[in-house]
């Protein structure tokens, strides 16, 4: 029988409606691992930033019992300066082993309220001078789409909230319930939080051709030595050009895309199988057990045997 994990929602005024559900949506498609209550700090309803206000049905009461809070983005033209002292009793009541995380312009008030002094953290790319400004204790990076530092998680704009709470769920209980939860809401499994938040071209203009379908062929053979000369190849470009068109649609390059993909595979066999971590590290196209554990470090900061121990206690 699993523990079900209490998430709490924290809604303050103006808030964007779609941030609001994205954590009841998420959470609540893993399979009851999840209970999602929403509140606000009084309890009464909030204006969102559409023309409609929304009732909830707790006050911040609850946030006492949370495992995780959320905090929902509100439009940038009400970012708090500072903190109203209702904001800040409610936060007041977060335990101090709860998990914390801001939707986009939420970083704001984590940070408003000290929780990001001295953290990495991120918020949306339009806000950054005035996060700076603000905020200048903060280490901010504005070219992310999420940020993991320790039990602080910070996200950008509005789908890289879809994003953060997969990664949580993925992090509570692997990949598997992740992507089960991301084809049951329709969404990609996986964007890595370092990818670039603003991508310059993420739909090929017409007439151009999109790196797409060997993005798609490259992933049925990341066993292999690919190379970029590889890709581009099969793209039927030059190297410069699928070069460009590749940042262009993924906001990162084809070298750090496959590591990306290689780590996830990796991490999947970690947790669904028993075999030797240099076996693992050629199935996915490492040339040894010593690369993968420092790519794998690199990106979740474990080694592929704690990785592993991690999720058989899970299960």
């Amino acid at each position: 029988m699993h523990r079900v994990e209490r998430v709490v929602v924290l809604a303050l005024d103006d808030v964007y409606p779609f941030e609001l559900g994205i954590p009841s949506r998420i959470f609540g498609a893993a399979d009851g691992r999840y209970e999602v209550l929403t509140c606000t700090v009084d309890g009464r309803p909030v204006r969102t930033n559409a023309d409609f206000t929304i009732a909830v049905d707790h006050g911040p009461e609850v946030l006492d019992t949370a495992d995780t809070v959320v905090v929902a983005s509100m439009s940038s033209s009400h970012i708090p300066t500072g903190l109203s002292v209702e904001v800040a009793d409610a936060l007041a009541r977060i335990r101090p082993d709860a998990r914390i995380v801001s939707i986009c312009t939420a970083a704001f008030v984590l940070a408003a309220a000290g929780l990001l002094d001295g953290r990495r953290a991120t918020t949306h790319w339009q806000v950054v001078d005035r996060f700076r400004a603000e905020y200048p204790q903060v280490d901010l990076d504005p070219d992310v789409l999420f940020v993991h530092d320790g039990r602080i998680l910070t996200s950008a704009g509005a789908a890289s909230g879809v994003d953060v709470c997969l990664h949580i769920v993925r992090t509570d209980h692997g990949s598997e319930l992740a992507n089960t939860v991301a084809r049951r809401c329709v969404v990609p499994p996986f964007r890595d939080g370092g990818q670039a938040q603003y991508i310059e071209q993420p739909v090929p203009e017409s007439g151009a051709t999109s790196t797409a379908a060997t993005r798609d062929w490259a992933l049925t053979r990341l066993d292999e030595p690919l190379a970029l000369a590889d890709l581009a190849r099969h793209a039927g470009m030059s190297l410069r050009t699928f070069a460009r068109r590749f940042h262009d649609e993924m906001g990162l390059s084809p070298g750090r895309w496959l590591i990306q993909q290689r780590v996830v595979r990796a991490r999947h066999l970690l947790e669904s199988s028993d075999l030797p971590v240099d076996q693992i590290a050629g199935r996915v196209g490492f040339a040894t057990g010593a690369s993968l554990r420092q790519h794998l470090h690199a990106a979740i900061g474990v080694s592929p045997q704690a990785y592993r121990r991690t999720f058989q206690a899970t299960r």
